[in-house]
């Protein structure tokens, strides 16, 4: 009886050791290979708006496109912090271009959606700052292993995500 017992307890682990741990090594190189995909599309999405002075619907749609082509859906946030050219009303001084006076105000995604979907582009200018941030939203195969053999990870994490931000160095009117 004995002898039985350890021979399945062995069976057991030998099953673990084959199938399970390469299931979860291949899970985690997975999520490292959307990882990458995801931080590579928010940097060139986010270079290419910063560059041309302009976010466009199509860019957007690419950028979303790009990310999505993991096998995972994405929360993207986006925010534009506006530079008002017109600072010195509301100070004593009015060089705009002297350090410590510029005034921004902020687009968050609902602002630039309603902007890209009504005019299908959102002119930047130089000076404005873009940032763009995308983490998943479902569970990938490697935070459910880990979930189930660990209990690492809870339901409000995520472990693939990507954010970039930068200065606006062009002027999206008339381009």
């Amino acid at each position: 009886m004995g002898d039985t017992l350890i021979t399945v307890v062995v069976i057991a682990l030998v099953a673990v050791l084959m199938f399970v741990f390469p299931l979860m090594t291949m899970s985690d190189r997975t999520d490292d290979v959307s990882q990458l995909t995801v931080e590579t599309a928010t940097t060139e999405f986010v270079d290419n708006a910063r560059t041309t002075g302009k976010l466009t619907m199509d860019n957007y749609g690419k950028y979303v496109e790009n990310i999505s082509s993991t096998g995972n859906a994405y929360d993207v946030e986006m925010e534009v912090k506006v530079l008002d050219e017109n600072p010195g009303k509301k100070t004593t001084q009015t060089q705009s271009k002297k350090i410590g006076e510029n005034v921004y105000y902020s687009m968050y995604t609902s602002q630039i959606m309603d902007q890209l979907e009504t005019n299908g582009v959102l002119t930047l200018k130089e000076g404005d700052i873009i940032s763009v941030s995308a983490k998943n939203k479902t569970s990938t195969l490697s935070q459910q292993l880990k979930n189930f053999f660990y209990s690492v990870a809870g339901n409000d994490t995520y472990s693939i995500a990507a954010e970039h931000a930068g200065i606006v160095t062009a002027n999206g009117v008339g381009k």
